[in-house]
């Protein structure tokens, strides 16, 4: 709004003292202080509101109006009722810095102004940033992207002051807009994912309001706007794809005008979102075809040339020819109707991201197919990191889906499970198969272990862990409670932390020095529950064959 349409509303009770030539700017803001110098709180574009109790002398007037003048504030309003007709060093001072200079009656309260222009500030921003939205819309649907989800952020943050960031369903800041600076801390993200999966799998609609400490943070769902139209689809078949959109601010009692301009700005990042689905396309068919030769048994000659068709669009600029990884996943409901190849598909590759990375252009990397209800992603790796059969730098199973791990719980609930295998490096076609089989197994392995979120590597595929996942869940129990079953009995009436030492002893390969450094004990005390857990089980630890079945119990509890 403009300072002359203040001049124009009676009920403010405002008299212009000074500046009839400044009143076409533009008022973007309120404040009211009595402080002598309220710089830090100003950001530009306010209308001041003051009593005048800074002012002790007519040497106050001059430095106040220069900070007001320096911050870019607006105008200066002063109050009347303090000490009556407004003192002629401030009118002064206002001339020179050229800042419009206004006397609120005594009459008027502050509060009366302050509501006045918040509600006309507020319907202007909104009406132009709608505006903005819309054009940005249309500009997006018919034609190339206009900037991405980073622009439409930068709209609010700027026109309605929001901090708001783009989340993956793992939490993974996507885009952000410059009001919000740096991206959101790794578990403060973690959190609003996990909560906003929980939210969805209840059925609840957005947005999804939660305290993070002392902040509120507001969550709206971005679905895709090929599958809107399809809302009575099971949510399951979603939820763990769709992006969020994070806004901090507590949306309870925002007006029904600016919850559909939210609405609207969700909409818009959709149209990327889709947009990027769309660009994955190619990088999907290659996995495609190459897991289709792989399993039909083609030529050796066949896969690898299908590799070089793929290896400059997932490695650009690569000299040498990668050596590549396969993982495998599933995503499994219970009762079984929920596809789950496509979501899992979608999934895995947001998983391979690398973490600590951000945007979605990383994911760029990675071809994932889906058949059935499995997912499987051709992953590449520079030749030069993938030495030593590339079983440090590439993908590792255990750091997988630890940053992960609780949104992805959440967005599982009860009724589902995500399961995953990786296998070794292979730096040929001829070894393509033997990876795809050994990340299968890897992926049973993992579908053997209790939990939501699983997963399994090839370092794992030893002979005896490879049987576990076939062993009939009656003889698991039996067998492990006949043997750990004393030993939890007895942690738990005298807090022994026997399980614990038995798990050490092993990984230590019965060192004893190595253990009791490693639980931070003197020898002796271990050597006592060593002997303790001997006597309780009627087992030996000095025996190979007892260490082995102690550590099958251990990796099948």
């Amino acid at each position: 709004m403009r300072l002359r349409a203040l001049l124009d509303t009676d009920a403010l009770g405002l008299r212009l003292l000074g500046g009839e030539d400044e009143l076409d700017r533009t008022v973007r803001g309120v404040m009211t202080t009595d402080l002598k110098d309220p710089s830090r709180y100003l950001s530009g574009g306010e209308l001041v509101l003051t009593g005048l109790a800074w002012r002790h002398g007519a040497a106050d007037s001059e430095p106040f109006v220069r900070i007001l003048a320096a911050a870019g504030v607006a105008a200066l309003a002063a109050g009347e009722a303090e000490l009556g007709d407004i003192p002629e060093d401030l009118v002064l001072a206002c001339v020179r810095h050229r800042l419009p200079l206004f006397a609120v009656h005594e009459s008027v309260a502050f509060a009366t102004i302050t509501e006045h222009v918040v509600r006309q500030v507020s319907g202007e921003r909104a009406g132009d940033l709608a505006a903005v939205v819309d054009r940005h819309r249309r500009m997006m649907t018919s034609g190339p992207a206009g900037g991405g989800p980073d622009v439409v952020l930068d709209l609010l943050g700027t026109d309605l002051d929001l901090r708001a960031w783009v989340l993956s369903p793992t939490g993974r800041p996507i885009a952000g807009s410059k009001l919000a600076g740096a991206a959101l801390p790794a578990d403060v993200s973690a959190k609003l994912a996990a909560e906003h999966l929980a939210a969805a799998r209840t059925g609840r609609r957005g947005p999804h309001r939660v305290l993070v400490g002392t902040t509120t943070y507001s969550l709206f769902p971005i679905r895709s706007s090929g599958r809107s139209a399809a809302a009575s689809r099971d949510v399951r078949e979603t939820v763990l794809s769709d992006w969020l959109l994070a806004v901090e601010a507590d949306a309870g009692d925002w007006p029904a005008e600016r919850l559909d301009l939210l609405q609207g700005v969700t909409q818009l990042i959709a149209v990327e979102r889709d947009r990027r689905d769309a660009a994955r396309t190619v990088r999907r068919r290659l996995a495609q075809e190459v897991l289709e030769l792989v399993q039909t048994g083609a030529a050796p000659a066949e896969i690898a040339a299908r590799l070089r068709v793929a290896a400059p669009v997932l490695l650009p600029g690569l000299g040498a020819a990668p050596h590549w990884q396969v993982v495998v996943a599933r995503v499994e409901w219970e009762g079984g109707e929920v596809e789950g190849g496509p979501v899992t598909q979608s999934l895995l590759e947001e998983i391979l991201v690398d973490p600590l990375t951000s945007g979605p252009e990383p994911s760029d990397r990675i071809a994932v197919a889906h058949t059935g209800e499995e997912a499987i992603a051709l992953v590449p790796l520079p030749a030069v990191s993938a030495e030593h059969d590339g079983s440090e730098s590439g993908v590792l199973a255990d750091a997988l889906l630890e940053a992960v791990r609780d949104p992805l719980s959440a967005g599982l609930n009860d009724d589902g499970r995500l399961t995953l295998g990786v296998s070794a490096a292979v730096h040929s076609a001829e070894g393509l198969r033997g990876a795809l089989e050994e990340a299968r197994h890897a992926r049973r392995v993992a579908a053997a272990r209790p939990g939501r979120v699983c997963a399994a590597g090839h370092q794992e595929l030893a002979s005896h862990v490879l049987l576990l996942p076939f062993v009939p869940d009656d003889v698991r129990r039996a067998f492990t409670a006949r043997l750990l079953d004393p030993l939890r009995d007895y942690d738990r009436r005298h807090r022994a932390e026997l399980i614990p030492t038995l798990e050490a002893f092993l990984d230590c390969d019965g060192s004893w020095t190595r253990c009791a450094t490693r639980l931070h004990l003197h020898v002796n005390t271990l050597r006592y529950r060593v002997g303790r857990i001997e006597q309780l089980t009627g087992r030996d630890l000095s025996r190979l064959e007892d260490k082995l079945d102690f550590f099958l119990a251990l990796r099948m509890s």
